[in-house]
C-alpha cells in the first residue's frame, strides 16, 4: 500500500494521472453517476473522483453484485451506459452478476476492473484473474467487448471505444481492465467528445415488403420490447400500432414499451403468460417482433413459435444483425434500431379497411379479463388463512403511486403479482417505469430500486421475496448513507417460492433446501436506516404505503404471504395434488 501511496504523491506532482483522466472521459461522456466498492487496485481513479466531486458523484455499494445491478438500472432508465466500479478478482467476480444481467438483457454498461499491476501480470499475482477469458465477447459470453489498457494516455481512445460499442447496435456490457500502475502514470491526452449512438434505419424495400405482408394477413400479431426504447420510438409505435389497429403484447419484463392502459394493449408475453394470449398468438397468422431477442422466456421455452421455422409468418426487426436469424428463421428480417425502426414503421400508410380490428379488440378484452382478481382455489380471499389478499396491494399501488414511478423486482414467484396486475403507462408516456431482469437474476430489484431513486429522484417501489431479498438487502445502508429513498415491500413466505413450486411439481413430497430461517426484516431495516413495518391485513397496507410516500426517508413493508399462495394462478398443495396424479 505504501509502495502504491508513494506512486501516486509521484505523479501528482509530475501532473495529470490516468486516474484522473479517467474520470475526465466520464464526466465528457455526461455520466454523473458510477456505482462501486472501492478497492486499493484504482486508488488513483478514487482520486479523481475526490478531485471532481462537483461534476461527478461516486457512489460506495456493500457488494459488487449490488453495484454491478444499480449501474444496470442507471443504464436502463437514461439509455446510456451505466458505470461500475470494482476491483481485481473477487470484485470482478461478484460483479459479473450485473454484467451477465446487462448482456441477456440488452443494458448499456461499462464495468471498470482495477487489476494487478503490469510488473505482476501472468504470475497468479494477488486476486489476479484473466479476465478477457472470464468475462470473454461470444454470443454465449457475458460481455460485448473487453479490454485492458496498459498505456494511459490511451484512456480516452478506449472510453469512448467502450461507450459506443456499449450503445451501438444491440446495447450491452463492457469490461475495461485498468492496471492500477497505469493509473498512476502522467498523462498529457485529452477526453474525447460524449458519443451518442449510430441509427441503423430499414431499407425502403423491407419496409415495401412488410406492408404487403400486413396487407395478406388476417391476424397479425407484435411482440414489442428488448433494449434501445426511448420514449419516441414508444410513441412512434404507438402510431404505427393505431394506423394499422394492431394488437401489441411486451415481451417478457418490458412491460412498458407499449402503454398497458391503451384499446390495442393485449398482455405481457412472458412467464405466466395469460392462456389466451398465448393460443392468440399460436393462432396468428403474422409475427412482428420488434426489439426483443424472441428468447426462452418471451416465447414459453419456444413453444409459441417452433424452432426453426415458426408456423406463423415472422418479421423479425432487430437491432443487432448477429440477432436475425439466429434462433428463429424470419420471413422477412431488418435490422434496425428501434428509434429508426419506429419511426419508419409509423409513415407506413393503412388501408381504411381492416380485416383485423375484432381480433384486435378481443385481445384487449382478454388481457382486461386477466387483470380482474380471482380467487385461489383453496384459499379464502381475506386474512383468515393467513393470506394478505396481493390483487388489493397491487390495486393500492396503482390508486396512490405516480404515473412515473420506476417499479423494480427480482427473480421470484412474488414478481408474478405486479406482473400480472399492475398497468404501466410507460415510455410513451415519456419515461422508463420498469426494471426487472429478464435473465431472472435473484437480488436485483431493491440496488435497482436505490440505483432509480439517485439517478433519477422518481419515486422508486420494489417489490421482492424474502429470497429474494437477502440477496442484496444491505445495499439499504447505501440509500441511508447517500440520501436515496425507496419503497420496498417484501413478500416472506419463508422460502424460495420459485424452487419449492418446481419441486412440487417434478418431486411432490420431497423438498429440500427451498425452506428458510429468515431475520426479523423489520429490525433488520430499521439497523440499515430505513423505516421499517409489518403488514398481515389487507386493510393495514394502503395506510402504510400513503405513509411511505410521504415518509423522506426509504420504508421496508414486510407483508407475511401465506405459503400456500405460490402465484396468482396456483396452490402449492394443488400443484403437488396434480402431480401425484400424473406420477400415478
Amino acid at each position: 500500500m505504501t509502495d502504491q501511496n508513494d506512486k501516486l504523491k509521484g505523479a501528482e506532482i509530475s501532473g495529470k494521472i490516468g486516474g484522473h483522466l479517467l474520470v475526465e472521459c466520464l464526466i465528457a461522456q455526461g455520466v454523473t453517476h458510477a456505482f462501486g466498492v472501492p478497492g486499493e487496485s484504482y486508488l488513483a481513479v478514487l482520486d479523481g473522483f475526490h478531485q471532481f466531486q462537483d461534476q461527478i458523484q461516486f457512489v460506495t455499494c456493500r457488494q459488487e453484485g449490488g453495484a454491478a445491478f444499480m449501474a444496470d438500472a442507471q443504464g436502463r432508465l437514461t439509455g446510456r451506459p451505466g458505470v461500475c466500479f470494482v476491483t481485481r478478482g473477487p470484485g470482478a467476480t461478484n460483479a459479473s452478476i450485473g454484467v451477465h444481467t446487462a448482456f441477456q438483457d440488452s443494458t448499456p454498461m461499462v464495468l471498470f476492473v482495477g487489476d494487478v499491476a503490469s510488473d505482476t501480470r501472468d504470475r497468479e499475482a494477488f486476486q489476479e484473474v484473466d479476465f478477457c477469458a472470464f468475462f470473454g465477447p461470444s454470443t454465449k459470453g457475458m460481455a460485448k467487448r473487453v479490454e485492458r489498457i496498459d498505456d494511459a494516455n490511451r484512456i480516452p481512445e478506449y472510453v469512448a471505444r467502450a461507450f459506443a460499442t456499449a450503445m451501438n447496435g444491440r446495447p450491452g456490457p463492457v469490461v475495461l481492465v485498468l492496471p492500477e500502475d497505469m493509473l498512476t502514470k502522467a498523462v498529457s491526452s485529452m477526453p474525447l467528445p460524449r458519443l451518442v449512438p449510430v441509427e441503423a434505419w430499414s431499407d425502403p424495400g423491407s419496409l415495401r415488403t412488410l406492408r404487403e405482408m400486413l396487407l395478406g394477413a388476417q391476424k397479425p400479431f407484435v411482440i414489442a420490447g428488448g433494449g434501445g426504447w426511448t420514449p419516441q420510438a414508444a410513441q412512434a409505435l404507438q402510431r404505427f400500432a393505431e394506423n394499422w389497429q394492431l394488437p401489441v403484447g411486451n415481451a417478457f419484463r418490458f412491460q412498458d414499451t407499449f402503454d398497458n392502459f391503451h384499446p390495442l394493449y393485449a398482455g405481457d408475453v412472458g412467464i405466466g403468460i395469460n392462456p389466451k394470449l398465448a393460443q392468440r398468438i399460436k393462432d396468428s397468422d403474422l409475427i412482428l417482433a420488434i426489439g426483443p431477442r424472441l428468447g426462452e422466456m418471451t416465447t414459453s421455452g419456444y413453444t409459441l413459435l417452433e424452432v426453426p421455422r415458426p408456423k406463423q409468418k415472422l418479421v423479425h426487426i432487430h437491432a443487432s444483425a448477429e440477432e436475425l436469424n439466429r434462433v428463429y428463421r424470419a420471413d422477412l428480417a431488418i435490422c434496425a434500431t428501434m428509434n429508426a425502426a419506429a419511426r419508419s414503421l409509423e409513415v407506413l400508410t393503412a388501408p381504411t379497411q381492416l380485416p383485423w380490428t375484432a381480433w384486435s379488440a378481443q385481445a384487449n378484452a382478454d388481457y382486461l379479463a386477466n387483470t380482474v382478481p380471482q380467487p385461489i382455489a383453496g384459499l379464502s380471499a381475506d386474512t383468515e388463512d393467513g393470506l394478505v389478499n396481493m390483487p388489493e396491494v397491487v390495486a393500492a399501488l396503482q390508486r396512490h403511486l405516480p404515473e412515473d414511478a420506476v417499479l423494480t423486482n427480482g427473480a421470484g414467484n412474488f414478481a408474478s403479482w405486479v406482473h400480472r396486475y399492475f398497468k404501466h403507462h410507460g415510455l410513451s408516456k415519456g419515461y422508463k417505469t420498469q426494471l426487472a431482469p429478464t435473465v431472472g437474476a435473484m437480488g436485483y430489484g431493491v440496488p435497482a430500486g436505490i440505483a432509480a431513486s439517485i439517478v433519477s429522484g422518481r419515486v422508486a417501489f420494489t417489490i421482492a421475496g424474502d429470497g429474494d431479498f437477502l440477496m442484496n438487502g444491505q445495499e439499504l445502508a447505501t440509500a441511508a448513507q447517500h440520501g436515496a429513498k425507496s419503497i420496498v415491500v417484501l413478500l416472506n413466505n419463508g422460502m424460495y417460492g420459485t424452487i419449492r413450486m418446481h419441486q412440487e411439481r417434478e418431486f411432490p413430497t420431497h423438498n429440500l433446501g427451498s425452506r428458510l430461517m429468515n431475520p426479523d426484516f423489520v429490525k433488520l431495516a430499521i439497523a440499515y436506516g430505513y423505516e421499517g413495518v409489518r403488514v398481515s391485513k389487507t386493510e393495514d397496507f394502503e395506510p402504510q404505503l400513503i405513509a411511505a410516500l410521504q415518509r423522506e426517508r426509504g420504508t421496508l413493508i414486510e407483508i407475511m404471504l401465506n405459503p400456500e399462495a405460490i402465484s396468482t394462478r396456483g396452490t402449492l398443495s394443488a400443484i403437488t395434488q396434480n402431480a401425484l396424479k400424473l406420477k400415478t
